[in-house]
């Protein structure tokens, strides 16, 4: 790490020294990388003896629920008495922990910001987003080894969680030799690397499996097979069973097929309003594609949010695409 990533690890440290209490908050459809991480820091902070609560207002994914302290996950924000340091973890912007936020809330907080997403506005009044690190995991790691917490077995299975699932079982271009590095000191803790494994991306429920089926019956090629666009209704949710959180590594199977550069799933989560993610392969950035609609993530993946029906979101995002695959092509 260079020496002003140091600086801010070490001041960032200092700070959460010197909290008694705090509340650590992630982003709405949850991952492994932001559940991971943010388990990862209040089993820390509470070693610490820090008083910590935890809020996440989506429904957690079946395959999350083995994680170290994941029960003491809240998903309503109290009405009052909220603790005076807001720590935002994995999140682009605030309104992505939770969706109308308002500026009120964050007044007189010390609100920190640990990030990773290179669209991330800088909403804290401590802010540290690192675009360059495969998962938020990796910076809680360097965070805590700055804070001086032991690695116990709880903390480390969490942080494997969210560094695994952000790199695709190091699979992902975002995957770096630090990436590697952190996990084989997480797995001296004796983690069941092979369990975890097992959990994360092996098992699947029948509904999952279903909702997989419906997800590929309704996958379209565009742009001479360079693109690929899968759709999910409510009505497929409701005919197969599964929540939203289910859907989660569908697109991968877009961007998966030979030729395509990219990939995205439309998913449709209550009447007109359509959930969308994007992936890319090798060159094309999503980033810049999702920001056209509010969104935003990194360049290989990215997401975003539309209001509108299905029809009218599924002709906007071909259309995005179309523009930035012909542009690249130009270019």
């Amino acid at each position: 790490m260079d020496k002003t990533t140091n600086k801010v690890i070490s001041e960032l440290a200092k700070k959460l020294d010197t909290i008694s209490e705090a509340a650590l908050l992630t982003h709405i459809s949850p991952d492994g990388d932001c559940i991971g991480s943010m388990l990862a820091l209040g089993i820390a902070l509470e070693s610490l003896n820090k008083k910590i609560c935890y809020y996440n207002p989506g429904f957690l994914p079946v395959n999350l629920k083995f994680l170290p302290g994941v029960d003491k996950i809240c998903s309503v924000l109290p009405p009052e008495e909220f603790p005076e340091t807001l720590i935002f973890i994995d999140c682009a912007e605030a309104e992505r922990a939770y969706s109308g936020l308002c500026p009120e809330f964050l007044q007189g907080k010390t609100v920190i910001n640990i990030d990773h997403h290179i669209s991330n506005n800088g909403f804290g009044t401590v802010n540290w987003i690192d675009a360059g690190a495969a998962a938020t995991g990796e910076m809680i790691f360097h965070l805590l080894g700055e804070m001086g917490v032991s690695m116990t077995k709880e903390i480390a299975e969490n942080l494997y969680t969210a560094i695994i699932t952000d790199t695709g079982r190091f699979s992902y271009s975002n995957t770096t030799v630090e990436s590697f590095r952190i996990a084989a000191e997480l797995l001296k803790t004796g983690l069941d690397l092979v369990q975890i494994n097992n959990i994360l991306f092996e098992q699947k429920s029948l509904a999952q499996t279903k909702l997989l089926q419906k997800a590929l019956t309704n996958l379209e090629l565009h742009q001479q097979g360079t693109m690929a666009v899968i759709v999910l209704t409510r009505e497929d949710f409701e005919e197969t069973g599964a929540d939203e959180s289910l859907s989660e590594g569908l697109v991968n199977y877009a961007r998966n097929i030979e030729k395509v550069e990219a990939a995205a799933l439309l998913k449709e989560i209550a009447p007109d309003e359509i959930k969308v993610s994007f992936r890319s392969n090798t060159w094309l950035d999503v980033n810049q594609v999702a920001s056209r609609f509010g969104g935003g993530g990194h360049r290989r993946a990215s997401g975003c949010s539309i209001n509108g029906t299905m029809g009218q979101a599924r002709q906007m995002i071909v259309s995005a695409l179309e523009e930035a695959l012909n542009v690249g092509r130009d270019h």
